[in-house]
């Protein structure tokens, strides 16, 4: 079967959008900040943000944001980049967020569900001892997903 150009400009514009508007929403979530010291960063996001208690935690001033992380995972050297993290010291556990912006979570599932278990394993050998959680926001919905 063949493909319509008119198909492929489409497919490809879509792709153009998602990955725009991707970089854009990084960029936003990286810089919001909710916390009693004070809020920062784009209002109606800070707004979801407090009406959604799984989700306030994660957004505190002592987190960090776009966190980079590499070595050898599965046989195989990685370098990625944690969109937020939170590391917990005193009861030894890590949470960290990976951002997304698809509307249609089922599409790239799987590959975000092994993208998330590579920062594990990364976060697993700078942190031997430590309960690792990762999570999805889906920012389409503010909906957080659990991964590992």
């Amino acid at each position: 079967m063949t493909q319509k150009l008119s198909d492929f400009l489409s497919a490809s514009q879509n792709k153009d959008f998602a990955t725009t508007n991707g970089t854009h929403m990084h960029a936003i979530m990286q810089h919001i900040v909710v916390d009693e010291s004070g809020d920062c960063g784009d209002t109606d996001i800070i707004n979801i943000i407090k009406s959604r208690a799984d989700l306030k935690p994660f957004f505190v001033a002592s987190a960090q944001t776009e966190v980079p992380i590499a070595g050898n995972v599965y046989g195989r050297f990685v370098s990625r980049r944690i969109d937020r993290l939170l590391i917990n010291k005193s009861n030894k556990t890590i949470d960290f967020i990976d951002y997304k912006t698809d509307i249609n979570p089922d599409e790239f599932i799987d590959k975000y569900r092994y993208q998330l278990k590579e920062y594990a394993e990364l976060l697993h050998s700078a942190y031997p001892g430590f309960k690792i959680n990762a999570y999805i926001l889906w920012l389409h919905n503010w909906t957080l997903d659990k991964i590992v």
